[in-house]
This record gives C-alpha cells, structure tokens and sequence, in this order.
C-alpha cells in the first residue's frame, strides 16, 4: 500500500466515533451527547445501555429512536434521519444530528404534597381544610415524546425540573378527585390506599401524555386541624354510645362538679336538681317496695284505680328528633346539659313541638320553684 493509501486509512480509522452515555448520577433524566457541531461519523458505533434509550433529533425534528444494544450508524440503521435528508444512495461524510440518552429506570421515593389546604364540604362539619403528602415512582416510556414535550433543547435533564412540574400536576388532581370522592371528612384518612389507587388511576392518562408513565402513588397521610380532630373524635363517641347511659354520666359528673361548689349559689341550685333526679332514680329502684306500700293503702278498696299512664316525650338535639324518654329521663338529660331550656320538645297532644321553658309540667327543670317551709 503506498503512502497515500495509508493515510486515507488511518484517517477514515480516526473518522470512526462511539456514542455511547455513562451514567454516574441518581437524578439525570436525559443528557445530550455533546459533539463539536453535532456533527457524527459515517459508521460510527452506537452503544445503548440497559435502562436508556438514545432519541436522535435531527433539527428541531425527531428522527431515530434506539432502545439498549449496539448500533452502526449507517443509512440501513437511520432511515428516518437519511429520509429528512434526502439521502438516496447512503452517505460518506459526517452527519448532523443531536443525540439524547435517555434513562427509562424506575425514578423511585419522589415526594409531593399539596402547598395549601384543600377546602372541602362536610354534611356535618361544613366546610373543613385539609393537607396532604406522599411519595410517587414513574418512569420514561416514551422517550421521543418525552424530548419532544418535555425536554428541549436542556443539555442535562434532571428529575428535580420535571418534579416541578409533576407536584403541580398532582396536587391539582389530587384535589379534584377527593372533591369528587364526597367522602366523611374522618373517612380520609382512614381509607388512604383506596384514595391513592383512584388518584393513580385519574393521573396516569395526564403522565402518560408527556411519555411518562406513573408506576406508583401513595397517599402516606391526611391531615386536618386539631380542633376538627377533637370534634370529629366526640362525634364518633357519642354515635355509639346510648344517650340515656350517657345523660346518667353526664349528671353523675355535674353533681360531682357541684359537691365540689358547696359554698357557691350555682353549686348549690346544681345540687339540688341533682338531688331531685337522684331521689327519683331512687324512688324507681324502690318502686317495688313501694308498691306493696300502696296495696296495703288500697286493702279496704274494691276496685284499684287506675294505673297512671306515662308520659312519654321526644327532644331534638342539633337537629335531630330523639326519644321518646320519660319525665325523669328528660330531666336528667337537662340536668346534664343534653338539652336546654331553649331544646324543642314534643309529647302526644301537643300541636308543634315548643321550647322546654313553654311546656307547663318542665318548667320546674328552670329552678325559681321554691317550696314553703316546713312545719
């Protein structure tokens, strides 16, 4: 081989170029081959590692995209690229042509949260706020979209610009669909795995229009104010506990609240409506001893009269009808502040129900009924 020859080999030898794309990071999303002018060898080797797909953007345009393997860079492997060309019977001289890896693993342990509380409609509690955080996984399913959409003309794409984007995206339908779930407010955070799965479910189709595809979301807590905390947390108390055991409590505490008040006009009045409800609940747990009492009243009558007939009445607590309950069952309800003078009550033979203070026999409750003294 003459002398000319060998230099035409060793060049065309030095024309032979790798594209190939280490990653020695956790974050890098996609990363531009950089080349002096863009400008690639004919024949040159391209070498896609697992995890990356290479997208070839000839420009501004997409050209070629190439999943994990290795390639020679020739018109049979670039035949979108030789067609923008316009290259009919191959190419000899170097191409130009911007080369983006492209890291298709899974991006794991993201975190998003919503920036302000979410205002949302209760039944019971009206309107209430509430936050929310968590952790989502996604990955890179199609990469020339991605490029395309997302990318650019950035040289080096990190996960931190494109969580950015995918925060806002999911608080905002993260709010719509828990808007639309009309949940009770204490239901939540008690149904975090459900909620997450219908949340994945409305996001996908808004990653997966960018070419990203969301692998998981997780929902990991719901927060609400303190005060709702306790107000939600009484509300379920009081749903299963039994009213009248609980207006027995409430009285036993007031009348312990008020021996400890002796000296005091207002413990004084407490302690004696207590009194009285005490002295009735004792009068029915003796009510069989005085019933023998009232036979031998009764011995020299013919016929005994008749029975007394209860009077059974029904109250109305934050909106609610409750009852029927007894005299002495209503009067401990207001001696624990179940009820007040203003509650509605009803009983048989009144018109509409009216406020405790209007109905004649209750009045008594209010106190100011003082009795003669004794001889």
């Amino acid at each position: 081989m003459d002398i000319f020859g060998k230099i035409k080999e060793k060049l065309r030898n030095e024309f032979i170029d790798i594209v190939e794309w280490l990653d020695y990071t956790d974050d890098t999303i996609a990363h531009r081959f950089e080349r002096y002018q863009n400008e690639i060898k004919n024949g040159a080797k391209l070498i896609v590692r697992e995890g990356q797909t290479a997208v070839f953007v000839n420009e501004g345009q997409l050209a070629d995209v190439f999943t994990p393997g290795t390639y020679d860079l020739t018109t049979k492997n670039l035949p979108i690229l030789a067609t923008l060309k316009g290259w009919k019977y191959g190419f000899n001289s170097p191409f130009k042509a911007e080369v983006y890896f492209v890291n298709t693993h899974l991006f794991t342990d993201e975190k998003w949260g919503t920036k302000s509380p979410i205002t949302l409609s209760d039944d019971r509690f009206g309107l209430v706020e509430i936050r929310a955080f968590g952790t989502y996984a996604f990955k890179i399913s199609d990469a020339g979209k991605f490029i395309k959409d997302i990318v650019g003309t950035d040289s080096n794409f990190t996960n931190f610009e494109i969580n950015e984007h995918l925060k806002s995206l999911i608080a905002t339908r993260f709010t719509d669909t828990v808007g639309q779930a009309n949940l009770p407010i204490e239901l939540y955070a008690a149904n975090t795995t459900e909620l997450s799965d219908t949340c994945r479910e409305v996001m996908a189709p808004e990653f997966q229009s960018v070419g990203i595809s969301l692998e998981k979301f997780y929902i990991e807590n719901v927060s609400m104010p303190e005060d709702l905390k306790k107000e939600i947390f009484e509300y379920s108390r009081l749903d299963k506990l039994d009213m009248q055991k609980l207006a027995q409590f409430k009285a036993a505490k007031a009348m312990e609240a008020a021996a400890k008040n002796e000296g005091g006009t207002a413990g004084a009045g407490m302690g004696m409506g207590m009194g009285f409800v005490l002295a009735q609940q004792m009068g029915q747990m003796m009510n069989p001893q005085m019933g023998g009492a009232s036979q031998v009243q009764h011995v020299g009558a013919s016929v005994p009269p008749p029975m007394p007939i209860a009077v059974q009445y029904f109250y109305a607590v934050n909106g609610t009808q409750q009852g029927p309950v007894s005299f002495e069952q209503l009067q401990a309800l207001f001696a624990g502040r179940t009820i007040n003078r203003d509650s509605l009550i009803w009983k048989q033979g009144m018109a509409s129900w009216a406020p405790l203070r209007e109905v004649e026999e209750l009045k008594s409750f209010l106190g100011g009924n003082t009795p003669p003294p004794l001889p």
